[in-house]
């Protein structure tokens, strides 16, 4: 006995290739030239020497002269300028010079109206037609709506192909004239196989997305066919759908994104006047306590304004107002200085890496402190994901049981979270890290902390690393 097929998935089987002929994909935006936009790590100005050729001696006298020149005339040190912000207890940075700076050498901050990189003023202006092309948040923005559309399709079909196997089962049971098993429903031009686990396998978003580009041809032929008569019987389920006249007024582009609509301004410019609207950037860089601080005593590329006290704060001014920051609520100033605040650990892991060469991000979307870049986020994905624990391995920590209590319940985590943590890491592909911070004991009241002790206290820290790998016994057998 013949096998039945279902008309609809056939039809569109047929139609498929020419609609894939007449859409083909659109081919991506050309990516900006990262690696000289990027070309340097951190926002350092770095005069190399010549090289020095022993059995040459005209590069000794070359070596002598940029030196001369350096002494001379020594090179300007750009200091970019931020503010500390009492009720978020971050760092801003609102020039636009020092926001292009602080990204583009050393992938410093974030923006506050942006994912990660300050972007705002450019996808505002492409979004009011102002520039051409589009953003990376909007590619990335349409490739998910596209990939859920897409999913929904392949869902449909699969619906609709396990429909039609139910209704062929009823008929080859209802009908009492064929002895003989009836044959399965054979669909395979249109993607459409035997049982459900194949229905699965088979429908893929290339399928989808033809069947998606055919859903508009097919709606015309059947308006078509209908006639206009048929227009006012409605939708299927009885509903008909109308729009207000502000919403017909709006002008879509294929990615269904607003054009232009009657009567709207640009900070109080008409967009239809002929000339440039004046468009404010009101995004802002916010940089953390630890990517400040690296700033302001690590390299000296930054000054950081306080706005309460109308004067710039030195490193050793910022110290203790970090310390303090680092609690929630902030805490008051205390003469005696704790080893094991949230900020000395951190950052001390936050030095170590940027020493080393790492370009360091926030992991908090990942359940991590840091993650670990190569290069940079745009040129690939973190590495690494960096877990601190602090450890108190000095022999003060274990004088009495008081302090003993107090270290269990700093560095104590349950089984369950360092599963849940390893675990997601290993689902993005990333190697979990997990840093040991060896807290030294207290310092004593009577010292105070200056600018040359601060390199010592930095110093009496240790940072031991470990690495942690999932074992998987289907995939480790060798």
């Amino acid at each position: 006995m013949a096998s039945q097929s279902s008309p609809v998935p056939v039809a569109a089987t047929e139609a498929a290739s020419p609609a894939t002929k007449n859409n083909p994909r659109r081919p991506r935006p050309p990516r900006p030239n990262y690696r000289h936009i990027h070309r340097f790590p951190l926002p350092v100005s770095v005069h190399p020497l010549p090289p020095l050729i022993p059995h040459n001696p005209l590069s000794l006298v070359s070596v002598l002269l940029s030196y001369l020149t350096y002494f001379i005339a020594p090179p300007h040190q750009e200091i970019y300028s931020a503010y500390f912000d009492w009720d978020t207890s971050s760092v801003h940075v609102t020039d636009e010079k020092a926001i292009r700076a602080l990204w583009q050498m050393g992938f410093f901050g974030k923006g506050s109206l942006s994912r990660s990189e300050p972007s705002w003023l450019e996808r505002e202006k492409k979004r009011r037609g102002l520039l051409g092309g589009v953003t990376s948040e909007e590619v990335t923005r349409q490739r998910r709506s596209e990939r859920r559309e897409l999913k929904l399709e392949r869902a449909r079909m699969e619906k609709l192909a396990i429909e039609e196997r139910l209704k062929a089962e009823a008929v080859a049971r209802d009908s009492s004239d064929t002895p003989a098993e009836q044959p399965p429903l054979s669909l395979s031009d249109s993607g459409v196989t035997d049982g459900v686990a194949s229905t699965t396998e088979k429908f893929s978003l290339r399928k989808a997305r033809e069947a998606r580009l055919l859903g508009p041809q097919q709606s015309v032929v059947q308006d078509e066919g209908n006639g206009p008569g048929s227009q006012s019987k409605g939708s299927p389920s009885g509903k008909t759908v109308r729009f207000s006249p502000v919403v017909e007024a709006k002008e879509f582009a294929s990615d269904s994104t607003v054009l232009h609509l009657p009567g709207s301004t640009i900070h109080g410019q008409a967009a239809d006047d002929g000339g440039e609207a004046i468009l404010q950037n009101e995004e802002h860089l916010q940089l953390s306590n630890e990517e400040a601080f690296f700033l302001v005593y690590g390299l000296g590329a930054l000054q950081i304004y306080d706005t309460k006290r109308n004067k710039i704060l030195p490193s050793t001014s910022l110290l203790p107002l970090f310390r303090r920051h680092s609690y929630f609520p902030p805490r008051d100033i205390s003469p005696e200085f704790q080893t094991d605040d949230p900020f000395m650990v951190s950052y001390v892991v936050y030095h170590h890496f940027r020493s080393l060469g790492w370009v360091v991000r926030s992991g908090v979307k990942f359940g991590v402190d840091y993650l670990l870049y190569n290069r940079g986020p745009v040129f690939s994905h973190a590495e690494f994901a960096i877990v601190v624990i602090p450890s108190y391995d000095d022999p003060y920590w274990s004088e009495t049981e008081e302090r003993k209590a107090y270290c269990a319940s700093k560095q104590t985590r349950s089984w369950w979270w360092f599963h849940c943590v390893n675990r997601v890491q290993a689902q993005v592909r990333k190697s979990l890290v997990v840093c040991y911070v060896n807290i030294p004991p207290p310092v004593p009241a009577n010292e105070h902390t200056t600018s040359e002790d601060i390199g010592a206290l930095l110093g009496r820290y240790n940072v031991r690393e470990t690495l942690i790998r999932r074992w998987v016994p289907n995939r480790t057998r060798d």
